[in-house]
């Protein structure tokens, strides 16, 4: 394994950019779906390293109607739910098993984003769809990444990978980590669930990857449909790049450098890449951009480091393009 990956975050980069690139696998059920990838999300029980949706191209982009950002459980259950035509939205969307307010809440909100319309009729709140919303998410697939895999970290996996196959939430459970060169790898010698897939990643240049083991196919339990669109909503609307947002960019030493098709966040001053919880305000070497490279040929509204978080939020948006 190359510097470029001697962090777990930056594995999991690359991992989410390999998975962004050429997902799936060879020899799985996903042809001809379009793959939603993301990093860091789950459940109160669980929070997963990489989620791939794997969405339907047609209904990927009707999904665009609603917006670039998340919708949330109160957003979905209103914009799912409201009418072609003009109605009473408590006669319109079925009762929420909560109180009414709280639906009424979302209503302003949902048309304050424009995700639908509202007027008010008399005393009434009436609402209408834009569009319907579309039923966009395939599959749900959960990565956890392990570039190496000791014996401890291979003993907490086993766990790890249990819940994942038994929750009922995913369609499909993986395990990536990187590739030894080994004639059998030592991910394939731990005592992980026969029902995960294993993925190797050789980093050496631009991140390619082999399935070691073939996962199983999973049922999900319908019961939780909901949470599954949950989960895909937070994939659409952060993708993986969002760790700019908790990182920062407006520091004079943040760099962006390529590891392959990959761009990685670089720290100038410590020369290493970073991680979210290192490049932060409280790290003792950060130090604000100069107010002069703010004028030198970057964007009025700011400077390099600005130019560093549109670049990677135009990079996520442009993935939600199925024509891209």
């Amino acid at each position: 394994m190359t510097a470029t990956a001697d962090t777990e975050f930056v594995f999991e980069l690359l991992v989410c950019r390999w998975a962004e690139r050429h997902w799936p696998p060879e020899s799985t059920d996903a042809d001809g779906t379009v793959p939603v990838v993301a990093r860091q999300l789950g459940t109160r029980e669980r929070r997963w390293d990489t989620v791939v949706i794997e969405a339907d191209p047609d209904a990927l982009a009707a999904r665009a109607q609603f917006g670039e950002r998340e919708l949330d459980s109160d957003l979905l259950h209103v914009v799912r739910h409201a009418p072609a035509e003009w109605a009473w939205y408590r006669d319109a969307l079925p009762d929420p098993g909560y109180p009414w307010r709280y639906v009424r809440a979302a209503v302003h909100r949902a048309a304050g984003r424009g995700v639908v319309e509202k007027r008010r009729s008399g005393n009434r709140i009436e609402i209408r769809r834009i569009a319907p919303y579309p039923d966009w998410v395939e599959r749900v697939v959960a990565v956890e990444n392990k570039p190496d895999l000791d014996a401890s970290a291979a003993r907490a996996l086993e766990d790890q990978l249990r819940h994942d196959v038994e929750a009922g939430l995913a369609d499909e459970v993986w395990v990536a980590t990187a590739a030894t060169g080994d004639d059998v790898e030592p991910v394939l010698l731990a005592d992980l669930p026969v029902e995960a897939g294993v993925l190797t990643l050789d980093l050496d240049g631009a991140a390619s990857a082999d399935v070691a083991w073939h996962p199983s196919r999973l049922s999900p339990d319908s019961a939780l449909s909901g949470r599954r669109l949950e989960l895909a909503e937070r994939a659409y609307g952060r993708g993986f790049r969002s760790y700019v947002e908790t990182m920062r960019p407006d520091c004079r030493h943040f760099e962006l450098r390529r590891a392959g098709d990959a761009l990685l966040p670089w720290c100038a001053a410590k020369e290493t890449h970073q991680s979210q919880a290192v490049c932060s305000g409280s790290c003792d070497s950060f130090e604000p951009e100069p107010p002069q490279w703010r004028t030198r040929g970057w964007p009025i509204e700011g400077g390099p480091g600005k130019g560093i978080a549109r670049l990677l939020a135009e990079r996520r948006r442009r993935r939600r393009r199925v024509d891209d």
